[in-house]
């Protein structure tokens, strides 16, 4: 895969991710469970997820691991 195609597929995670925190956030928060299975589900890393919450202003709430 050449490095432009491996951006591309990088910057299209980090868009399924942020629609989907989007989607699953409440009032600005969103439990810290449902961040890591969008994670999972988008095989992407926590931190990353976290990163995304962090930008869009979405508060990670009912921490489990201290992940985030």
């Amino acid at each position: 895969m050449s490095v432009i195609a491996g951006t591309e597929f990088t910057m299209n995670k980090k868009k399924i991710v942020e629609e989907r925190i989007k989607d699953s956030a409440a009032d600005g928060k969103i439990a810290c469970s449902q961040l890591r299975e969008i994670a999972e589900e988008v095989d992407t890393s926590y931190k990353m997820a976290g990163r995304i919450a962090d930008r869009l202003k979405i508060k990670i709430v009912q921490c489990e691991l201290g992940c985030f």
